[in-house]
């Protein structure tokens, strides 16, 4: 059987969008000689969906779809992903399916048995679980294999590598016992570093034990703050990957299957951990952009590292004139970081502007004197300085339709060194899942990509400072941000108590006061734009923590 795996980027409610990518990937996978082509999960309707499922119209469209996708099946079949209305209307009154399609006809049909209702996944409030495995034939000349359909997260059934057990149905061992002779996987399976080692530990335990071949097809794009990473495999009967896709790129597999054995083109390389969060934040940035319809982008320029970053990974993802930096000097900021921010600019043949800030600064003080006489100075006052620029990029954004690109990073959003309606102003915070201690590492890959210095070399070795007073630096306030670093992990990511924290040998005085910046600082991060989620546990759709809370 010759399969061709689709991976393709489909847009959240494009309905007719990701309907003719689907048919353009059947039609080259019919050119190849494929017998079946397989689609990602939800293909039609794009993943995740959220609340467009409520809509009911909107998924009468994606039913037409089909229909269309189904009608241009011919000399092929295809396994395609997609919204299932429940014909007898019973409990949510949809199911997350497949579609088998050959000859102008629905041949089969699967709903996934497994929803998954944790982290970033909520399938449980919108679809209904189905209950049947799904085992169809594929007419191959002379010959017949049985494949057996399963959607994404029917195969994640097993703890021991990052997946969720479900006790008491295991829809890979149904589907085996059903006659399936090959497996299908439909898949959305969102990227975070580490995820494709994960992956494939987890899905060659599943081959191994059940000794039937796996086909697994993932999406790739960015849709809001996840991104998907591709890297679709074909596993065979013993248990080894015999063929990958590319990485974080749209692409179409072709792979022979006979018996238990797997042959194909070959197995495309899978990036570093560094390699591949600079690949996901590029991917990140580059389709919010096509997606939501923005074509430009501004920045502020700090001459610091994380701005810098920002805007090196924004040029890889965009042509660089279309990046609009801006520096906006205070009374306070250093002769070298405007120094910095113009020769960034230059390196990335991006425009550059100054608005220098010190009046509209000095307006704010006068204006609050009053109100303010004879108490000292304190962070109210640093803010301002952060309220000033917000506003003017803000303005920069309303008048010319530019993308305002966030510059903070995971550290400073965990303990709330970042201000509100200031440097937390924008529409996608493309570092707020980056700490601080990989953003160095970033800008050194990219200079490394680069063969030259995009990033001034004085950016990356100077100490970091929001330079909002008098010779100030982010270790006034912060600890090492290695230190930070490691207990915002175990605290954050890991879920770790404090003296679970302690008890590995940190200071408990550093990491009580850690923890409570982190919890205090809740508020704040309720209100900053999307993020692109590269870790296990980004601030956002997977992290749902109070704000009005009291607990220890």
């Amino acid at each position: 059987m010759r399969v061709a795996l689709a991976q393709i980027n489909p847009t959240v409610g494009d309905i007719d969008g990701n309907t003719t990518r689907i048919i353009s990937a059947i039609d080259s996978a019919r050119d190849q000689g494929a017998d079946l082509v397989v689609t990602p999960e939800l293909a039609v309707f794009g993943y995740p969906p959220k609340d467009l499922l409520c809509r009911k119209r909107l998924v009468e469209r994606n039913v037409q779809a089909v229909r269309r996708i189904v009608e241009h099946c011919t000399g092929i079949t295809a396994a395609v992903g997609y919204v299932e209305p429940d014909p007898d209307k019973a409990g949510h009154g949809i199911f997350n399916a497949a579609a088998l399609c050959r000859d102008g006809a629905i041949v089969a049909n699967y709903r996934k048995v497994l929803l998954p209702t944790y982290d970033v996944f909520d399938e449980g409030r919108y679809f209904d679980a189905g209950r049947e495995p799904c085992v169809a034939s594929i007419l191959t000349g002379s010959d017949t294999v049985r494949i057996g359909l399963t959607i994404c997260e029917d195969l994640w059934n097993d703890e021991q590598f990052g997946g969720r057990r479900y006790y008491g149905v295991d829809p890979i061992e149904q589907t085996v016992a059903a006659g399936a002779q090959v497996l299908i996987n439909l898949s959305s399976s969102p990227f975070r570093v580490d995820v494709c080692d994960r992956r494939e530990q987890l899905f060659m335990r599943q081959v191994r034990e059940h000794k039937v071949p796996l086909v697994y097809v993932n999406q790739i794009g960015g849709n809001d703050d996840l991104i998907f990473d591709g890297a679709s495999m074909v596993i065979d009967a013993g248990g080894t990957v015999t063929a990958r896709a590319k990485a974080f790129e749209e692409d179409l597999l072709i792979v022979e299957i006979s018996g238990g054995t797997c042959r194909s083109a070959g197995i495309e390389p899978y990036p570093d951990r560094l390699e591949t969060m600079h690949r996901a934040l590029v991917l990140g940035i580059h389709d919010y952009l096509r997606k939501c319809g923005f074509e430009e982008v501004v920045l502020g320029l700090s001459g610091g590292i994380d701005s810098a970053v920002t805007a090196a990974l924004a040029a890889r993802a965009i042509e660089p004139t279309r990046i609009h930096g801006v520096a906006m000097p205070s009374r306070f900021s250093s002769t070298h970081s405007i120094e910095d921010a113009r020769q960034l600019a230059e390196n990335l043949g991006m425009p550059f502007s100054i608005l220098d800030i010190k009046e509209l600064h000095t307006t704010y003080e006068r204006a609050l004197a009053a109100q303010f006489d004879g108490m000292q100075r304190d962070v109210t006052d640093e803010n301002m300085q952060a309220r000033v620029r917000g506003n003017l990029l803000m303005a920069l954004s309303n008048k010319f339709n530019r993308l305002l690109l966030t510059t903070g990073n995971k550290s400073e959003l965990a303990v709330g060194y970042c201000t509100l309606y200031g440097d937390m102003c924008g529409g996608l915070a493309v570092l707020s899942d980056v700490p601080k201690t990989q953003v160095y590492q970033l800008a050194r890959l990219i200079n490394k990509k680069a063969g030259r210095e995009l990033i001034p070399q004085r950016t990356i070795d100077k100490p970091p400072s929001a330079e909002l007073r008098e010779n100030q630096t982010d270790q006034d306030s912060l600890p090492p941000y290695e230190v930070l670093d490691a207990i915002l992990e175990h605290y954050v990511e890991r879920d770790l108590a404090v003296d679970e924290i302690v008890a590995l040998g940190f200071d408990p005085e550093v990491v009580t006061r850690v923890a409570r910046l982190v919890d205090r600082n809740e508020y704040k991060r309720k209100q900053i734009p999307v993020g692109i989620k590269v870790t296990s546990r980004a601030f956002g759709t997977g992290r749902r923590m109070p704000i009005a809370a009291r607990h220890q």
